[in-house]
């Protein structure tokens, strides 16, 4: 198992000097924000990816996902609730076309940076799409992104997060059996489970070679916030089991958005924690 950090604890830094801090704190690999203000999708050029890639040559680290889970900069005025929106499975088309698009720009960029996988929600089931015409359009949407990324060579997570269509780590896995394509697999956030009453060793071993990458962070009970790691009640010797249980050898990301104030002392403070839980060291 190797450790990486999201650079989405760092919104008020610039993608370098998010990648540098990454590095810094010692990580093996980085998860970059495919999203405002770090790698938007909608306007990243082949100058920018360049830039970003030879940062990651002198640094010697990994991308362990490319993070499509939002899209803020797709609205130059937000509405209320702009949080996963545009969506696989919103009901106004134009959206759905968009996202889309943007999705396969995004699997374009993790094959530019040598990312193995990308993840994405279904999206939030909004007044017009109930759940059995959610389904039908989640199908429509996620066939023409899995064929793209099989021309790509690259796995596309989906992950379950609570208030979504695809909300629980069964319905995942029905979903990944149903529709029965090699590249479709999990981005798992243990914390999300917690919060939804899932054991987390149950979860992991229900995806089991499926999962694409682990989204880790700590979890005060059952309250959806992401703390540093070992500041909650997540069970972490019970989590490396289950993986070690699964032969899981891809990246534990750390994902803490609410530490914007000072990630730095949040990514050093977790890598430390984390090499302990899972190497002995720290």
């Amino acid at each position: 198992m190797k450790l990486a950090f999201s650079t989405n604890a760092y919104t008020l830094h610039s993608l370098e000097r998010a990648i540098e801090g990454i590095a810094e704190a010692g990580f093996e690999g980085v998860e970059i924000l495919a999203d405002v203000p770090h790698l938007w999708p909608g306007s990243a050029d082949a100058k920018e990816v360049a830039a970003i890639r030879r940062q990651l040559e002198r640094l010697k680290l990994q991308v362990s996902n490319l993070n499509a889970n939002c899209s803020f900069g797709y609205w130059k005025d937000a509405p209320p609730e702009p949080y996963f929106e545009p969506s696989l499975i919103s009901p106004d088309p134009r959206h759905r076309a968009d996202r889309i698009g943007l999705i396969h720009r995004t699997l374009e960029l993790a094959r530019e940076l040598g990312s193995a996988n990308i993840s994405i929600t279904s999206g939030r089931m909004l007044g017009g799409m109930p759940p059995d015409l959610a389904a039908g359009q989640f199908i429509e949407s996620i066939r023409p992104i899995l064929d793209h990324a099989e021309r790509l060579k690259i796995d596309v997570g989906i992950e379950c997060e609570p208030g979504l269509f695809i909300e629980y780590v069964a319905e995942l896995r029905d979903w990944i059996e149903r529709l029965n394509h090699p590249r479709l697999g999990a981005n798992l956030d243990v914390g999300h489970c917690q919060v939804i009453g899932e054991e987390v060793a149950g979860a992991v071993s229900i995806l089991g070679g499926r999962i694409w990458n682990l989204h880790v962070e700590d979890i005060p009970g059952r309250k959806h916030y992401h703390l540093i790691p070992g500041h909650g009640t997540m069970d972490w010797a019970g989590l490396v089991k289950a993986l070690r249980g699964i032969g899981y050898d891809r990246f534990l990301t750390v994902e803490l958005y609410t530490c914007t104030r000072n990630p730095q002392a949040a990514a050093v403070e977790s890598h430390q924690f984390l090499s302990r839980q899972v190497r002995g060291h720290g």
